[in-house]
């Protein structure tokens, strides 16, 4: 009997899995930091590592996990791939044991995209591993390799869900790589499992018209992280596997130092706890939900990076989740009592409050929120700056007056806020949920 098992990346929205039939298995998209997939694999032997396509959103583990265990790496035909491996094309068949893969051709999110169909020994179809191509009531962006190919490969990526709905069964469980909080999304999924069935009734490139499908896509793609323009070029290259080797501990001079030399020096700790005192010239970047999405996205690419924690082990998660991006370059790391590491210096703080205190009207409020969210419904007379268009945009935000600033959760603002913070703005945190905005009906609505 075959077995899928599914290893999260929740920071970055994707799946990678693991197919075996207990003897040998299978790896699919694997992420890079590939100690979790032999953790999970134990003594059964990983005889092929297969890619979906080349990512543009994580650094893949495929190339290093294949070379640790001997296994056959597989990649779509077409990919310009400075490293050995095993091109597939359409109709191509990968055997292991008792699992059988079919290769389809399914390009939209990329131009080469394959999917691999899952049957057991008896020819039954037990799955398919869509990656980019069918999500859950969504497809993957199709805007990733330039504004030149986005209308092509939008239709493509049309008839490409559209063929798995018509060639593969209603029971067929569907797998893919994105869409569980992924900007390679072209739009929010829904649900955490389903099937060929259910997408036939949901998925918008399986119930509108081509012209309908195309238009309310494209229309739709917001932008993404910075840092995806990188991934393309390092996948393509063979990355090695991630070193998670502590980084060097920093004293507090030594962090002063890089602190006022301008360095990348972030805070990873609660968003509320930075705002009660942090040290001056440190960037916040709370370590959770989409710190590595945000981080990533305003980073300045291949900086030295230096970590703040509360302790080794949050210094640990952080540096783990950086490298499934590429971000290695972790030239020290610091943790403990935020006031030891200040060294008598005087810490920063700032307020934070939630939306009940927007409620006279009166104040200076910055709305860090895409475009489209802020278009959708806003605060009454909030300015709108996306996060990840703030620094370009500093002469736009008033000054005379302290700004509130507030995003959809309070994750975004917090790291608006510090950033405003570390270039010495007034500045409030707005720390609560949007919904309570509406709720005390100071927002607008379309």
């Amino acid at each position: 009997m075959l077995d899928v098992s599914i290893i999260e990346t929740s920071g970055l929205g994707d799946r990678s899995y693991l197919v075996s039939d207990g003897e040998v298995a299978v790896a699919i998209d694997p992420q890079r930091d590939i100690d979790r997939v032999l953790e999970l694999a134990g003594e059964v032997q990983i005889t092929h590592v297969l890619e979906t396509h080349i990512h543009n959103d994580y650094v893949t583990g495929g190339l290093a996990l294949s070379t640790a265990v001997g296994a056959e790496y597989v990649v779509p035909a077409g990919e310009d791939v400075k490293f050995a491996c095993r091109a597939v094309r359409d109709g191509d068949r990968i055997n292991s044991g008792g699992i059988h893969l079919e290769v389809l051709l399914t390009p939209g999110h990329t131009h080469h995209h394959v999917s691999y169909v899952l049957r057991d020994d008896s020819g039954d179809t037990a799955g398919v591993f869509t990656g980019g191509s069918m999500l859950f009531g969504s497809t993957g962006r199709t805007d990733l390799l330039g504004d030149e190919h986005t209308e092509e490969l939008t239709r493509l990526q049309y008839h490409s869900v559209r063929r798995l709905a018509d060639e593969l069964p209603p029971s067929t469980e569907v797998y893919p790589t994105h869409g569980f909080g992924s900007f390679c999304s072209a739009a929010p999924t829904d649900g955490d499992n389903s099937t060929i069935g259910e997408q036939r009734g949901k998925n918008p490139a399986l119930t509108q018209d081509e012209q309908d499908c195309v238009d309310e896509l494209v229309a739709g793609l917001a932008d993404f992280p910075a840092y995806y323009a990188h991934m393309g070029v390092i996948n393509r290259n063979g990355p090695d596997a991630a070193d998670l080797s502590p980084p060097a501990l920093v004293d507090p001079g030594e962090l002063r130092s890089r602190i006022d030399a301008g360095e990348w020096v972030v805070d990873l700790r609660n968003r509320t706890a930075f705002a009660a005192g942090h040290l001056s010239g440190t960037y916040g970047f709370e370590l959770s939900g989409s710190f590595v999405n945000y981080l990533g996205w305003l980073y300045a690419w291949g900086a030295p990076l230096t970590l703040i924690g509360d302790d080794t082990k949050q210094i640990a998660d952080a540096q783990r989740e950086l490298s499934r991006i590429g971000v290695d370059r972790l030239t020290g790391s610091a943790s403990g009592e935020i006031h030891d590491l200040a060294d008598g210096a005087e810490l920063r703080s700032y307020r934070v409050a939630d939306f009940g205190a927007l409620a006279d009207g009166s104040l200076t409020v910055l709305d860090v929120r895409q475009r489209d969210e802020f278009e959708s419904g806003h605060v009454h007379g909030a300015v709108n700056v996306a996060l990840h268009e703030l620094s370009e945009r500093f002469p736009e935000i008033p000054t005379e007056h302290d700004v509130w600033i507030h995003c959809a959760s309070g994750y975004r603002a917090s790291i608006a806020t510090a950033l405003l913070d570390r270039h010495n703005f007034r500045v409030v945190l707005i720390d609560d949920a949007y919904e309570s905005a509406e709720k005390l009906k100071i927002t607008t609505s379309t």
